[in-house]
């Protein structure tokens, strides 16, 4: 731009050297934008529908044997998509529901229950752990 005034206001600007930086931020901030769509982007398949009688028993065995429990909510988003499945052991339960960890979970929001394997990191052998990495 040719306007005098602009021009003065552009000699007398004094970088505080934060100008430098702004493309660093943005691109971090742009990567974390873009892990957070693919995440929100991520479609749970639904699994199969349970019968009261099949969780019940799931439920009944996973207290019993103190094992690791994946359930999967009835509900949905509002695109139709399951959300993520709740796993962790079963800490308690009264007439209403369960505790998974610290998440209470009724028994009529229960799609799906399944035992699952708990691996502990440190029960992994060395050639598992450099085959993830």
């Amino acid at each position: 731009m040719n306007n005098p005034e602009y021009q003065e206001i552009l000699r007398q600007y004094q970088d505080r050297k934060k100008v430098k930086w702004a493309g660093f931020y943005l691109s971090d901030h742009a990567t974390k934008i873009n892990e957070e769509k693919k995440e929100q982007n991520f479609t749970w398949s639904a699994k199969k529908r349970m019968s009261l009688a099949e969780i019940d028993e799931v439920l009944y065995t996973a207290i019993l044997k103190s094992s690791h429990i994946a359930i999967q909510k009835e509900e949905t988003d509002l695109d139709g998509r399951y959300s993520a499945d709740i796993t962790g052991i079963i800490k308690g339960y009264d007439e209403l529901g369960i505790f998974v960890e610290e998440e209470k979970i009724h028994y009529d929001e229960i799609r799906h229950a399944e035992i699952v394997d708990f691996v502990k990191w440190s029960d992994l052998s060395a050639e598992d752990k450099t085959s993830d990495g």
